[in-house]
């Protein structure tokens, strides 16, 4: 699911205005030490490097599969910060230069504030698309100010790309996925879980230790300095607010402005097995908005009245698909991922509840094209379901007992059963994990350490419950954090509610930020569709068709640490 933290101790650093400095105070070091360790001197050598040979900008790539519109280039890393001058490794990187022209007033120029670096969070999204959002009317102000700047992190896309197993296998279907699964059929799932954590080390060698949230949080900074910023201004969502803290927690001298949207629980005893657990309560609570959404259009979709009703019509596909798949490719499994994917964004509702309400009446057309497997995706998948396993495997210990998931899950089954068995099924590898785990380190800057930074949430979110923005508030002296009331959306900023963008555009543009917390109404739910006249799903957005900015790519559905 989702993420973990460092204190520093300062130090002389080289290049001062381009290089690491580790926060000031006392650290719990992995090494249990108090001192800088082997990677905080690795941080400054490869930041130098990079700043000295900066980031060469061009055409990009024809396998990105980017538009003429954007640029690309690599910033190169070390593999093992202990050891700056071993084995190294690219990451790839996407830039729209800022525009310069107000969005009001195209006579008017807006001077450049610098760049934006952003992340979709994951672990194992890529940013590579982020820079175009600032064509998007809510962005423009932004992306007049800004170079928007988007990444692949270190095992994502072409940037030293991790795999666990052949892509074909990541989709098959149609396939199961039980409430209440029996005995036999957890005996399997451990079994995958087992040969799947095997793959991972087989396909990936000896560096998938260094596949962690620490080093994301290092390679940030080289980012940095390679773009030629003194200081970083960053975005990060999801998983990518929890590596973000991290940064701000090694590195406050090096920030300029951060946004936090849609906030991981950073307590280290949260890393990362209870914010799964956590996340599954959560997505119950989202299951039941859905639901409750449907039930108010009942004369659109024909599902039920109450919750309750739409529930039993939900089961009752499920029972369907089990006895028979939908088109052959749509089981209970494909359903499940496809309407996990509603309990991330709102948007999607119309549309799941019309595939639903069709596959009931008759027509699978609908279902299968929304819940269906897509082979052209399969390695992109493979890949970001890979980097999700290292790096929150990586990060923290994990139950290494079953008894212990049984347990646990089995009573939070009977409460909250809509997502609890998937993602055990998702992060079950953790528990068989064949490499060394690090410690969780303790998010925490002290009061003038770090500049006021701005976090996001809305109250509902599944992915991220809102416990974690609170836990990140508490934690990072002088933030201030806004909460869309009522929403859960995972992932608020430069979306549909003006309130929040306001405070957005206020914190990014001009470094403006309310005196205390504050709150935001709810957007508008979306509206009901109707089947069109060629009985199709009437437009609505689909998850398969439309990557999410906040959660691109990620794991078979989960994010943060896990999200869908």
């Amino acid at each position: 699911m989702r993420a973990a933290v460092l204190h520093g101790t300062a130090g002389s650093l080289l290049l001062t205005a381009l290089v690491a400095a580790p926060a000031g105070g006392t650290t719990a070091w992995p090494d249990g030490t108090g001192s800088a360790p082997a990677e905080a001197r690795g941080t400054v050598v490869a930041a130098r490097r990079a700043a000295a040979a900066g980031i060469r900008f061009g055409a990009c790539p024809k396998v990105e599969g980017l538009p003429g519109n954007l640029q690309c280039g690599t910033v190169t890393v070390p593999l093992d910060y202990a050891h700056p001058d071993g084995k190294l490794i690219r990451l790839t990187v996407s830039r729209v230069k800022a525009t310069g022209k107000d969005a009001r007033n195209p006579k008017r120029k807006v001077p450049r504030q610098g760049a934006l670096v952003y992340n979709p969070g994951g672990p194992g999204a890529s940013g590579m698309y982020f820079p175009l959002i600032g064509f998007l009317p809510e962005w423009k102000p932004i992306g007049a100010a800004y170079d928007l700047v988007g990444y692949a992190p270190r095992g994502v896309g072409r940037s030293a790309p991790l795999s666990c197993q052949d892509p074909k296998r990541l989709q098959k279907a149609p396939s199961q996925s039980p409430t209440f699964p029996s005995e036999s059929y957890k005996k399997e799932r451990i079994a995958e879980a087992k040969a799947y954590a095997r793959g991972c080390a087989r396909r990936s060698g000896a560096g998938l230790r260094h596949y962690t949230s620490l080093n994301n949080a290092r390679d940030l900074d080289v980012l940095r300095a390679g773009l030629g910023e003194r200081k970083l201004t960053f975005m990060g969502a999801s998983y990518g607010t929890y590596f973000g803290a991290l940064y701000a927690t090694l590195f406050p001298s090096h920030v300029r402005r951060m946004v936090f949207d849609s906030a991981v629980n950073p307590d280290p005893a949260q890393i990362w097995y209870r914010n799964n657990l956590d996340q599954s309560a959560a997505f119950e609570g989202r299951w039941t908005d859905f639901r409750s959404w449907i039930a108010r259009h009942d004369d659109v979709y024909g599902l039920g009245g109450t919750a309750e009703e739409v529930l039993h019509s939900y089961e009752k596909a499920r029972a369907l698909l089990a006895a028979k798949p939908a088109g052959g490719k749509v089981g209970p499994a494909q359903l499940q991922g496809a309407f996990l994917q509603a309990g991330y964004y709102d948007d999607y509702w119309p549309q799941r509840a019309l595939a639903l309400s069709a596959y009931l009446k008759g027509d699978p057309k609908p279902l299968v094209q929304i819940a269906g497997p897509h082979p052209e995706a399969a390695a992109e998948q493979e890949n970001g379901s890979a980097v999700y396993t290292a790096v929150e495997c990586n990060d923290a210990s994990w139950p290494t007992d079953w008894g212990t998931w049984d347990r646990d899950n089995t009573r939070l089954a009977r409460v909250a059963p809509f997502e609890t068995w998937d993602n055990v099924w998702m992060n079950l590898p953790c528990a068989y994990w064949p490499v060394p785990r690090q410690k969780p380190l303790d998010v925490r800057t002290l009061p003038g350490q770090l500049p006021p930074t701005l976090i996001l949430a809305a109250e509902r979110d599944a992915a991220t419950p809102y416990d974690g923005a609170k836990e990140l508030h508490r934690r990072l002296w002088g933030s201030v954090l806004v909460t869309e009331n009522g929403a859960g959306t995972h992932g608020i900023g430069g979306g549909p509610n003006k309130c929040v963008n306001g405070f957005l555009d206020a914190y990014l543009l001009e470094g403006r930020l309310p005196e205390r917390s504050a709150g935001c109404a709810p957007h508008k739910e979306p509206t009901a569709q109707a089947p069109d006249r060629q009985g199709g799903t009437g437009g609505a957005k689909d998850a398969a068709a439309a990557p999410k900015d906040s959660e691109q790519a990620e794991p078979a559905a989960k994010s943060v640490g896990q999200a869908p």
